[in-house]
């Protein structure tokens, strides 16, 4: 079954791969996007790795207005959404998390898992992530 997860944020704050790294690097996460990803073109199976081990998740890029009717308050006049999906790999989720938290912390996102109301807070989402990626471990 897969996953979905939405980051809903204004289109001039979606990040380069640099800056998005940058964000990941300074949480302290082992995790690397993939060093070709260009945020407005890719769509479908993104590699990633994850503590070294080669990871991923599908993303697609698209107006927020093309979903907003399915998450009501939730897009928070943002106008873009980067979503992903993922299978039930733990390693999947723990780099979606890394990916939606840092996008989050820097680029102003809300997120939210398949219309769930987001984290009520930053640290909570952080706290969210960490837990994920601990589970993650487990499976390397």
């Amino acid at each position: 079954m897969a996953n979905e997860q939405y980051a809903f944020l204004n289109k001039a704050q979606v990040p380069s791969r640099q800056a998005w790294q940058a964000v990941i690097d300074e949480c302290g996460f082992d995790f690397q996007l993939d060093p070709d990803l260009k945020p407005f073109e890719d769509s479908g199976f993104l590699p990633c790795k994850f503590m070294g081990v080669e990871g991923g998740f599908e993303i697609y890029c698209f107006p927020a207005a093309d979903v907003a009717a399915d998450f009501g308050d939730i897009v928070r006049g943002r106008d873009f959404c980067i979503s992903f999906r993922w299978g039930g790999s733990m390693v999947e989720c723990a780099c979606v998390m890394i990916a939606s938290y840092a996008l989050a912390r820097g680029f102003d996102a809300v997120v939210s898992y398949e219309g769930e109301e987001p984290a009520e807070s930053l640290e909570a989402f952080l706290r969210e992530t960490q837990e994920c990626v601990e589970l993650a471990k487990k499976d390397l």
